[in-house]
């Protein structure tokens, strides 16, 4: 068996599906739209009733240089924010310090403190603009939302009005990306969740945890990974945060996931159906929780950034269409599609607006809107689907006997794992097992590199300028005394957010709050194995 006889993940495929593949009781497994096990989709009616949100990744210089690239997308159609930040502020380095000045402003937007989020999201109705703040790792996370929130009260917003979503995920701390000084497994799960914690009690419409399988995704994961580590994660917080008080009824209504749209198109129709069922089953289950609101999978999809190509980039626009188009006949409740520039730099605005529009392409123009799971009743992929359920409970039965996902981040296993798959699949490319146009075939013609878009000129600058004059000014025995009390809240098992707030408020930055969490959490490097 190989690649030309199988899914991305494996799964075994007859030349032509029959209703032999389909095992007895379809019936009961899929069920209506809108209903339980909401395999169909969330909503009876689906894009008739509410189209996807449309919510392009932007992020890049200063807040000034992405406030105009948030508003400029709003003007063009995208109907939220989803902002990314750079490489020091998802880690909790400020932008001065000497290890993270190379990359301040790339890969998302440079935050400090404070006011950077005065400015970042300026002239922008928050209480009816819903934003994702791409912060991934809980070390950066809990900081921005307490600055994002303090902004957002100083320009006279309740904080019970502003809609989104934190990332927040621990595994990009610890086995995804590896910051720098990663806290431990267990202390960055803490802070997860105590970022939870005070969202469910102060920001009723904000979904406090996005679990991140596009990143595990993108880091090598097959869709059957992706769909099992998002399922134990996301376990894992719903079960804390019950034991912290929480009813499951309110928890679960806010847990959300943030997934990959792969290459192999009816494997990640697939994918998106039997999650749904997977969730809805476990909630009813578990917690005996009979609300559909609460038994819902949430999720929103952004389109595979690692199946770019640099060369022949706009091929790119074809392969993120395509993956669009699998995750709208799945039942995506939100889509981000790759600017074809992305394998090379941070999306032109070119780009970023021929992504923009190709969504509008998908919504208006194919039809797919117009009729709820366009592919349900398909002899492959009611297989896909059965199939990929089955093989994503073997590997969450597996993390359980590990001792559940942080456990198993801790002893490497889920590293170890991710590796495995992204070696075996670069091993498919370089071997010609598995054919990537431009890549490994078709590499004819002239290399079709688009202009690469620069940052803006002084940026980093401009940021530590912004950083000094914020030092200079503050109260320092108040930052201190700020800084003293989130180092207690930490030892003491207290929620830290309340500390982190007071913080803000004495404008302690980012770099600072983050020294304060590996002083008092701990430091740690996985497993080699």
């Amino acid at each position: 068996m190989n690649r030309e006889t199988t899914s991305a993940s494996g799964v075994p495929l007859p030349v032509c599906a029959g209703p032999e593949l389909v095992a007895p009781g379809l019936d009961e497994r899929v069920g209506r739209p809108g209903e339980f096990p909401f395999t169909r989709g969330v909503r009876a009616g689906m894009y008739r009733e509410r189209p996807w949100t449309i919510r392009q990744l932007a992020g890049f210089g200063t807040a000034q240089d992405t406030n105009a690239r948030y508003r400029m997308l709003l003007d063009g159609g995208s109907t939220g924010i989803n902002g990314v930040f750079d490489y020091p502020s998802l880690r909790a380095f400020d932008s001065d310090e000497p290890r993270a000045r190379a990359d301040v402003g790339r890969g998302g937007v440079a935050v400090d403190v404070r006011d950077d989020f005065d400015v970042l999201f300026k002239a922008i109705p928050l209480d009816r603009v819903s934003v994702s703040l791409v912060s991934s790792q809980p070390i950066g996370a809990v900081a921005h939302l307490a600055m994002f929130v303090r902004s957002a009260e100083q320009q006279g917003f309740d904080r019970r009005s502003l809609s989104g979503t934190s990332q927040n995920d621990f595994l990009m701390e610890t086995a995804i990306t590896i910051a720098p000084e990663a806290l431990p497994p267990a202390g960055s799960f803490r802070l997860a969740c105590d970022l939870a914690d005070f969202a469910l009690r102060e920001l009723p419409r904000w979904n406090p945890v996005s679990v991140s399988g596009y990143n595990y995704r993108e880091a090598g994961a097959d869709a059957v990974l992706e769909m099992a580590l998002c399922l134990a994660h996301g376990r894992a917080v719903a079960r804390e945060l019950v034991r912290r008080g929480h009813r499951p009824e309110a928890v679960l209504a806010r847990v959300s996931f943030f997934l990959s749209a792969h290459n192999d198109f009816f494997e990640e129709v697939a994918k998106y159906r039997a999650l749904r069922r997977m969730w809805a089953r476990w909630v009813r289950d578990e917690f005996g929780v009979t609300d559909p609101r609460a038994q819902l999978f949430r999720y929103h999809v952004q389109t595979s950034g690692v199946t770019n190509s640099a060369r022949h980039a706009h091929v790119n626009i074809a392969r993120s269409a395509l993956q669009g188009l699998a995750a709208v006949c799945g039942g995506t409740q939100s889509l981000h599609l790759n600017g074809y520039d992305e394998a090379v730099c941070i999306p032109s605005e070119h780009a970023a607006m021929t992504a923009l529009r190709t969504q509008y392409v998908l919504l208006h123009e194919t039809g797919v809107a117009k009729v709820a799971d366009p592919l349900g009743g398909s002899h492959l992929v009611e297989y896909l689907t059965d199939e990929l359920e089955e093989r994503a409970a073997r590997v969450v039965r597996k993390i359980d006997d590990l001792g559940g996902v942080v456990a198993a981040t801790e002893s490497g296993w889920v590293h170890s794992e991710l590796a495995g798959t992204a070696y075996a699949d670069q091993l498919a490319i370089e071997t010609g097992e598995a054919l990537v146009v431009g890549v490994n075939t078709h590499l004819d013609g002239d290399d079709e590199q688009p202009a690469l878009f620069e940052l803006p000129d002084g940026s980093l600058e401009r940021q530590t300028a912004r950083l000094a004059a914020v030092r200079a000014r503050r109260d320092r025995a108040a930052a201190a005394a700020a800084l003293d009390a989130v180092a207690r809240a930490c030892r003491d098992g207290s929620n830290t957010m309340p500390a982190v707030l007071a913080a803000v408020d004495a404008d302690v930055t980012l770099g600072e709050l983050g020294r304060v969490f590996r002083d008092e959490l701990g430091r740690w490097e996985f497993p080699l194995w």
